[in-house]
């Protein structure tokens, strides 16, 4: 069974990258599931109805989302008629929405997808570890799941490896999301998940963090905020990673990162 997950989809540009080459990129590495983090889809902030469609349509099979899931007041509503877009699970209760669900993948495989948001300075959310802990106990990993992936939405290095090693051998890939940079460290665990600590994003990198550099480095040089940050609209680079899952066991046997178009030096799995 083979896995991809993509990082954060920022403005126009990383979601026309994103469209235009995931449904070649689905039937050349024989792809059969694909998750999209997508909390900056639209404009840089939040997500429409229309961009989740779209999105879907060239071959997402679950979006998750973030910090920003909100920013676009419609999210609120279109969520719970939608089920392959998935909140943190660590909201409060009564957010609308989901934070985890059950799909079946393109080979009739069970993934169970989790989406948390970690509280080192982010919003003080609910704990993350004790919230995934209960949605991955509800679905067994080789039980009532064949493989699952959690994204985990935060700020620091440190807590995403944390969450890593605490699911070690429980789920099949850890994958970091928000700070917008892939990480070099790709690797399976000693139990058998596959983990990178971020997965970047699929935006135009001759940016700061897929924003327009001028506003960013005003803001920084000066502290006095003069415009909206616009997302980079250059060519974007389709940031992820590419996961093969055993299919008895649920765990990761191989893992590679995949990085197309735009500035970044160019990665595609060698299986």
């Amino acid at each position: 069974m083979r896995l991809m997950f993509l990082g954060d989809v920022v403005g126009r540009a990383g979601r026309k990258a994103v469209v235009d080459r995931l449904p070649g990129l689905v039937d050349d590495l024989r792809l059969d599931f694909v998750v999209v983090n997508a909390e900056n889809a639209a404009g840089g902030f939040g997500i429409t109805e229309e961009i989740a469609q779209d999105l879907i349509d060239a071959g997402a099979d679950a979006l998750t989302l973030g910090n920003h899931s909100w920013d676009q007041r419609e999210a609120l509503v279109f969520i719970e008629r939608q089920p392959r877009l998935l909140r943190p699970a660590n909201y409060p209760k009564g957010t609308p929405g989901k934070g985890a669900n059950l799909y079946v993948a393109k080979n009739g495989a069970r993934v169970l997808v989790v989406s948390v948001m970690g509280r080192i300075y982010m919003d003080p959310l609910d704990d993350p570890f004790a919230v995934a802990e209960r949605e991955i106990a509800a679905c067994p990993l080789a039980e009532q799941a064949d493989a699952i992936v959690l994204d985990v939405h935060a700020e620091a290095t440190s807590e995403k490896q944390a969450m890593a090693h605490h699911f070690d051998g429980r789920v099949s890939l850890v994958i970091g999301t928000h700070t917008h940079v892939p990480t070099a460290d790709w690797q399976i665990l000693t139990g058998g998940t596959a983990f990178q600590s971020d997965a970047g994003m699929c935006g135009d990198y001759d940016s700061v963090i897929g924003m327009e550099k001028d506003e960013p480095i005003n803001r920084f040089t000066t502290k006095i905020g003069r415009a909206r940050f616009e997302p980079a609209g250059g060519e974007a680079t389709v940031c992820g990673l590419v996961v093969e899952v055993d299919e008895a066991s649920g765990l990761a046997t191989r893992v590679e990162p995949i990085r197309i178009g735009g500035r970044l030096s160019q990665a595609l799995p060698r299986f």
